[in-house]
């Protein structure tokens, strides 16, 4: 993508900083973020900073492409105020997507969830059913009927990426989330601390932990192929929180064991792993960053 203006909202945030950082290289990149999980100081200093919440009417939309990551990202807060959740993921998207489209945007890449898959050990494809267990899926399957909407209705191109258990370390953008980081960040930093990182159960639960760069990729590439519809993005690799430990230490060469406790939520998703295939056929992707050099990368600030 060369010479667009681009507004990321979220922008401030994990994924949406380092979206943003990419695209500021040859475009013109507004940032929106209201600093509730975001900082601005995850930006560049070539991205335009605008301190606002996905529900104001004042934030700058006359761009020609909208990544919108605004969100409560977390289950557990989204449970803790499904109100504030459905206002923020919902009704923030439509705001977010009917501004920018006022302004003559037709192209919009947007973040849902693979949470929606539920636990499985075997890929999941796209087309699959799904069905929301949560009130933060819930408002992530909104998002892709009101996407369905703006499609059809408006012919946009609105595509949505189904992100698998994004990470990239507190050496990265993803210090501020604290509690709400990837377990693989959370985990190398305790580790490197002499710290047990606690585990839910055995520790036997498997994610698909995909890179933020190659997930910073998918979504550009999205945008330049101007796609319609839903699709995932991760691996197709699954890696066990125990092998995690094992891979971390190995990394940091320290030998720190974990501590098993309770898994404390209901509807805990023990296994994921993408199918990429629509994807990749779409737009050419494939991950450049496979889990143990990821877990390098994660580690090599404490080295």
């Amino acid at each position: 993508m060369q010479d667009k203006c681009v507004l990321v909202t979220g922008g401030a945030g994990f994924i949406g900083s380092n979206v943003a950082n990419r695209l500021a290289t040859d475009n013109d990149v507004i940032a929106v973020d209201d600093t509730y999980l975001g900082t601005a100081e995850n930006l560049d200093p070539a991205v335009e900073f605008v301190e606002a919440s996905v529900l104001d009417d004042d934030y700058p939309a006359d761009v020609d492409v909208l990544f919108h990551f605004a969100a409560l990202s977390s289950r557990n807060m989204h449970e803790r105020d499904p109100q504030r959740g459905c206002r923020v993921n919902v009704e923030g998207f439509v705001n977010a997507v009917e501004r920018a489209r006022n302004g003559g945007c037709d192209t919009v890449v947007y973040a849902s969830t693979s949470s929606i898959y539920g636990s499985r050990t075997e890929p999941s494809p796209v087309d699959m059913d799904v069905e929301a267990r949560t009130a933060y899926e819930a408002s992530k399957l909104a998002r892709e009927r009101y996407a369905e909407y703006y499609a059809n209705h408006h012919d946009m191109n609105v595509a949505g990426l189904r992100f698998f258990s994004v990470y990239q370390g507190f050496g990265g953008n993803e210090e501020h989330k604290g509690q709400y980081a990837n377990t693989v960040a959370q985990f190398a930093d305790a580790i490197a601390s002499g710290e047990a990182p606690e585990l839910f159960g055995d520790g036997t639960q498997t994610r698909d932990f995909t890179h933020v760069s190659d997930v910073a990729r998918a979504c550009e590439l999205a945008a330049d192929h101007e796609l319609t519809g839903v699709y995932n993005v991760g691996t197709q690799e699954a890696y066990s929180f125990n092998e995690m430990v094992e891979m971390i230490n190995d990394a940091l060469g320290t030998d720190v064991a974990p501590e098993y406790i309770d898994c404390p939520f209901d509807d805990y998703v023990h296994d994921t792993m993408a199918d990429y295939s629509t994807f990749r056929e779409a737009t050419g992707w494939e991950p450049h960053i496979d889990f143990e050099e990821g877990v390098e990368l994660v580690c090599e600030p404490y080295q």
